[in-house]
């Protein structure tokens, strides 16, 4: 018996809105990532759909040993094509109408389609050759193939190229700002703060290409991938042509070799050059909210804006710790998706299609990671004092500088000289490292260059580096 404790959803709640909205990206988030929408809403892949079905069936149209289906007429053809350019909403609904009957998604498609052109007559005569020898599948691989590409050249590439900027932007302006370096946490050899920017510049780009170039694959060649139905019907077409023109020419790359299901390795390759760039931008976040902490930046505030519920002086760096949630919840969906999706049982399973299903909402937690990253860098101005106080209190990491010096003077044991002065200690002063540098049997030309040398000014090629990216 139904628990009376527990009552469905009222109405209010039923009616989907950035309130109600199960997932934060349709509700909270809806604004940054709206752009996805289009190309991974359940709207979105019907219009996909409908594209592949049209683009098959005036390929059909085109193929002369098929007779039964001649070649359609320009305003045939114009019809067809703007069936796929102004399928809206109102139209996907229609779709949804006919799949509560159907209870299947893609055979709805092809319904909607004869009913689209039932009263034409020219295209009605050929409304059985509407996902003629197809499989579900060789529509919703071309489907999704589109669905990525357009995702990928219009929405992803252009926010992380703008991020790439902004951080060389950033890299270029403090490209000679000296830094006091850190590993394991600690004080190390001085950096600029501009070349630990480019650093991030030049990962990015690095690794961009293998994201931005991985080749969309596709299929249309039935239910097992042999043409089978195909050949049957016509004997003397030239399928895996036809077949490789119809793919080729929606831009993406013709897989010979298949089941039901185009194997997805690719889409792998894809999703986890993905991932490899989304954790750039995630160690990039870590890193300036570390640098935030040590308060080598300040953020700008906001009127009205509060920072903690209960403590009025917090700034906290929210958009970089939004950008790292995010990016994790990413790669998690990325790296299932690439390595789930090249595996399935036999000749086809429907557990890539559920998955498949998901690709918008990894992509949508990218973009917002890129967002929010964006909004943090816009916020922070640079606290030089405080860089050069850290560097100032810091004489300690000269010690590198002075031992190599001795080394090339073979002076013995310089190592484990300047270990013995300097090694656990941050009482290091310059009055300190100069007495022990005026005891050393050095040329004085070597001894002179190392009292000039500070903290501040012991950044090697940073600042060139940094200018350069």
């Amino acid at each position: 018996m139904p628990n009376p404790a527990a009552p469905g959803p009222s109405s209010a709640l039923t009616a989907l809105t950035p309130l109600t909205a199960l997932s934060p990206l349709d509700g909270r988030y809806r604004n940054k990532v709206a752009t996805l929408a289009e190309q991974f809403s359940e709207y979105g892949l019907i219009r996909n759909r409908i594209r592949i079905e049209i683009v098959w069936l005036k390929a059909l149209a085109d193929e002369p040993r098929i007779a039964e289906v001649p070649p359609f007429s320009e305003h045939a053809c114009a019809l067809l094509d703007a069936a796929a350019a102004d399928f809206g909403v109102a139209d996907a609904e229609r779709v949804k109408a006919i799949e509560r009957k159907t209870n299947h998604d893609v055979k709805a498609v092809e319904y909607w389609l004869k009913e689209c052109f039932a009263t034409t007559p020219e295209i009605a005569r050929a409304a059985e050759f509407v996902h003629f020898a197809c499989t579900s599948e060789d529509i919703n691989n071309l489907a999704y193939g589109l669905m990525l590409a357009e995702a990928r050249n219009t929405v992803l590439l252009p926010a992380i190229k703008a991020l790439i900027q902004e951080l060389r932007a950033l890299a270029h302006a403090h490209a000679a700002l000296p830094m006091l370096g850190r590993t394991h946490g600690q004080p190390a050899t001085p950096t600029t703060l501009g070349k630990e920017i480019a650093n991030v510049v030049a990962r990015l780009e690095r690794m961009l290409p293998a994201f931005a170039d991985a080749p969309l694959p596709g299929k249309i060649n039935g239910a097992v991938g042999n043409y089978n139905a195909h050949r049957i019907a016509y004997p003397d077409v030239d399928w895996p042509g036809l077949a490789r023109r119809v793919v080729t020419g929606l831009g993406l790359e013709f897989s010979v070799y298949t089941t039901q299901i185009e194997p997805h390795d690719r889409l792998a390759a894809l999703f986890d050059a993905l991932a490899r760039v989304n954790t750039i931008v995630l160690d990039l976040d870590r890193d300036l909210w570390g640098y935030i902490s040590l308060g080598y930046f300040r953020q700008s505030t906001r009127e009205g804006e509060v920072g903690s519920s209960t403590m009025p002086h917090k700034v906290n760096p929210i958009d970089f710790e939004n950008s790292e949630g995010n990016l994790g919840l990413a790669n998690a969906l990325l790296r299932h998706l690439a390595d789930k999706l090249p595996v399935s049982r036999w000749q086809r399973d429907l557990t890539d299609s559920t998955v498949l299903r998901n690709v918008g909402v990894a992509l949508g937690h990218s973009l917002l990671g890129y967002v929010s990253c964006s909004q943090g860098i816009a916020k922070l101005a640079v606290d030089p004092e405080r860089l050069a106080a850290d560097l100032d209190a810091s004489w300690e990491v000269l010690a590198e500088a002075i031992q190599t010096v001795l080394r090339r003077y073979g002076v013995p044991e310089p190592y484990e000289q300047l270990k013995a002065l300097t090694r656990g200690k941050r009482g290091i002063t310059r009055e300190s490292l100069h007495a022990f540098i005026d005891a050393l049997a050095i040329p004085d030309d070597a001894r002179a260059r190392l009292k000039a040398l500070t903290p501040a000014t012991y950044v090697g090629d940073a600042a060139e580096l940094a200018k350069r990216i």
